[in-house]
């Protein structure tokens, strides 16, 4: 008899107020030794509950003969998402070949399990409309545009050198008499690629740029200066506590020129002004209106500054251009059979599988060279990348020449496996924000090294500043600010403020997750005053005397640190005016820290756990409870 088959579609202790009247009178608590800390127990993080993406449409044979009808018919009505679909392949007499596979460490790095291939495809990804044209200039009339400067040389600059080459502000400023008509788009956007208006991108200067962690650290992270001096004026929008910017991050000028090579652009082209047409759409702005648009340009600012080619899956309309355009018949077979219905189940693996760049593909399959507009009409917008504030930037005065407003950030370096080539020897690829500012951060401490003042820019907007941290800051009421990693880093600007004038009715205490403080603790001591008496840190990695089956020391989670201090938390949020902040992300820390707030409510509410759930889920629509997680 066959196997069931299943189908399945993918504080100071002086001044702390009382408990409010409705509770049982007390002393109110304050952040608590917790013995739990050095218990011998063993300490485990918490199983977060599966989310799963999947539904279950089948748990036996007859309830998938009931779902496909006759046997080997074809099943694609169930997605998975992302255009992956399930397919049971119909029982025909069919011929199958051995493609012979690209032979290159890229290829490889696809972990494509490709076998016999069919030599009849079935419903191919259509062939993908061209929405971008590049035209030369000299054959339109190009409209009025800002243009972007041409390099004075073809030769090949290092990402270093052209980030040295910054040395004036291109930030536009419409009411001034002395705007520069033309920009270096090597070191900012052009100006149309803008946020939504009237906000325009600003070249904010480095004032300073530091390494917060240390050596041996399993994340680098890094804190950064930003002088807004003579930020424009925009509508009376003002940096807030908590708040964020948006930066427009640029690609690696080295992945770009790697691209740019792949594709045979000829260097004498890249830099040289051409006439960019769309039928539709916003691109190649950020958000601006949807419309056909006619731009002066090049093909290296687009490539730098619009599409974004490494953050997003391959997608099938992607998959047939690069096979249109493959003169190896080897390569266009397993390209169109990744596009095709037989090919479903390995296309769906290739999605979901390890993280591909434009790069990788088109090194994996060498002889596919798209024309560089076709494939621009393929690629997503690069989009802004936002960072919080991580001080107070309303006392932000630093006492050089006069008075520099900084505003300061920390930004933790986000790597993921890729395959190993001469731009990832060691097999790691960097985000697009975080790679930046990685960039921009060690060409400053080199540069001041050796004794120079370097002239290093971000390119950021305020545009945004309502994000849910900036718009439930009070200044009055208790406040319990809960972080992990650089999710602490908008706390630090609420303590800076709270401790200015803090009060017995306006108090703020702090749990820190962190994997190891000798190593990656952020902003150890440059927290204010009563730093010590205001926040706890919880390391993850460090021995609390508890030890693993196997011995090994087993550490502690700020989830944990939440139950321990189950009379802290209970007190503020039942307080007037008491918040909960939780920041970091949301895979590990944010679900754990949730089911810890859930279990606290239990145990000193004496609820049961949906009416925990159903307390906390008010307390966030009343603005007292607020996660910002990713």
């Amino acid at each position: 008899m066959s196997r069931p088959l299943a189908l399945r579609t993918l504080t100071t202790s002086h001044c702390i107020p009382e408990e409010p009247a409705a509770s049982p009178r007390s002393t109110a608590p304050s952040l608590s030794f917790s013995t739990s800390s050095v218990e011998s127990n063993e300490v485990e993080e918490p199983v977060r509950p599966r989310r799963a993406s999947t539904k279950l449409i089948s748990q036996n044979a007859a309830d998938v003969q009931r779902i496909i009808g006759e046997p080997g018919t074809k099943l694609i009505s169930q997605c998975c998402g992302g255009g992956c679909c399930m397919a049971v392949q119909k029982n025909d007499l069919q011929n199958f070949e051995q493609v012979p596979l690209p032979d290159n460490a890229a290829f490889r790095g696809l972990e494509l399990k490709i076998g016999l291939i069919p030599t009849n495809l079935t419903n191919l990804a259509e062939i993908p409309e061209q929405t971008v044209q590049l035209l030369p200039v000299k054959d339109a009339v190009a409209p009025e545009a800002v243009k972007a400067t041409t390099s004075s040389s073809s030769s090949i600059e290092t990402p270093m050198a052209r980030e040295r080459s910054m040395s004036i502000d291109f930030t536009p400023h419409p009411d001034s008499a002395t705007t520069p008509t033309e920009i270096d788009t090597r070191v900012h956007p052009p100006n149309f690629v803008q946020p939504h208006p009237p906000y325009n991108v600003y070249s904010a200067k480095i004032f300073s740029a530091r390494e917060l962690t240390r050596p041996g650290a399993e994340k680098r992270t890094y804190h950064f200066d930003l002088d807004v001096t003579d930020y424009p004026e925009e509508l009376g929008v003002d940096f807030k506590v908590g708040g964020a910017i948006g930066v427009m991050a640029p690609n690696s000028p080295a992945l770009v020129e790697e691209l740019l090579d792949l594709l045979s652009v000829p260097r004498f082209l890249r830099d040289r002004p051409v006439l960019l047409k769309t039928k539709s759409g916003r691109w190649p702005t950020v958000w601006g209106d949807e419309q056909a648009r006619e731009l002066v340009t090049t093909r290296r600012a687009l490539l730098t500054w619009c599409s974004d080619v490494q953050s997003y899956p391959p997608t099938k309309p992607l998959l047939r251009l690069m096979a249109d355009y493959a003169t190896n018949l080897d390569e266009k077979k397993i390209l169109r059979f990744l596009c095709s219905a037989e090919g479903q189940g390995t296309f769906c693996d290739f999605r979901t599988g390890p993280h591909i760049t434009i790069n990788q593909l088109l090194t994996a399959f060498p002889s596919s060279k798209p024309p560089l507009d076709a494939l621009l009409s393929q690629l997503q917008t690069l989009m802004p990348r936002f960072y919080s504030l991580s001080n107070d930037p309303h006392e932000s005065c630093v006492p050089a020449n006069g008075c520099t407003r900084v505003i300061e950030i920390a930004v933790t370096v986000h790597e993921s496996p890729t395959y190993t080539s001469e731009l990832h020897p060691y097999g790691q690829r960097t985000g697009v924000g975080s790679g930046f500012f990685e960039r921009q951060a060690r060409a400053f401490i080199e540069a001041e090294a050796r004794g120079e003042k370097p002239d290093l820019r971000i390119p950021m907007f305020k545009g945004l500043m309502a994000n849910p941290l900036a718009r439930e800051f009070v200044s009055d009421g208790p406040m319990l600010l809960i972080g992990a990693g650089v999710g602490v880093a908008p706390f630090r600007g609420f303590v800076q403020r709270r401790l200015k004038n803090a009060n017995c009715a306006n108090k703020v205490w702090v749990l820190q997750g962190v994997r190891d403080s000798l190593l990656d603790e952020l902003y150890s001591g440059e927290w204010g005053v009563h730093e010590d008496e205001v926040k706890k840190v919880v390391q993850s990695r460090a021995s609390t005397g508890a030890t693993t089956p196997d011995g090994r020391p087993v550490g502690k989670y700020v989830q944990d640190e939440v139950r321990a201090q189950a009379d802290l938390v209970w007190f503020i949020i039942n307080s007037l005016d008491g918040r909960v902040f939780v920041c970091g992300s949301s895979k590990g820390m944010g679900e754990g820290v949730e089911e810890a707030l859930v279990d606290v409510s239990m145990q000193k509410g004496n609820l049961g756990r949906e009416e925990a759930k159903s307390f906390w889920k008010l307390k966030k629509e009343a603005g007292q409870y607020i996660a910002e997680t990713w």
